[in-house]
């Protein structure tokens, strides 16, 4: 089984308020058979939604938490069939913890 990648657009700590701003992002591998996780940060030369979504399509994330995402990225994101739980406000810390208890849906403030 392949570990699953969770990625979110970062503000600092927090989840980014816009997708296509974000010039840094958290990859977070959960453990997998082998029981390794991974958690890395990723900084991008400049923000560009395109660059983020090739980011998500070329590392194989399976999920993407993050808060403003314009209708076309998630519609194409969602068609790669990848997992956006948009309009997330707070620490990424938090939305990675509520994700990992199954409580993480759109629309949560933390």
């Amino acid at each position: 089984m392949t570990p699953k990648k969770i990625l979110i657009p970062l503000h600092e700590d927090d989840v980014a308020p816009r997708f296509d701003l974000a010039t840094e992002v958290l990859i977070v591998t959960e453990p997998g058979a082998d029981g390794l996780a991974d958690r890395r940060m990723v900084v991008l030369p400049r923000a560009s939604a395109e660059q983020l979504c090739h980011l998500i399509i070329t590392e194989n994330v399976q999920t993407v938490i993050c808060s403003g995402i314009e209708e076309d990225y998630y519609q194409y994101l969602t068609w790669k069939r990848i997992d956006v739980i948009d309009s997330v406000v707070g620490s990424s810390n938090s939305a990675l913890k509520r994700y990992r208890e199954g409580q993480l849906k759109p629309g949560d403030i933390l």
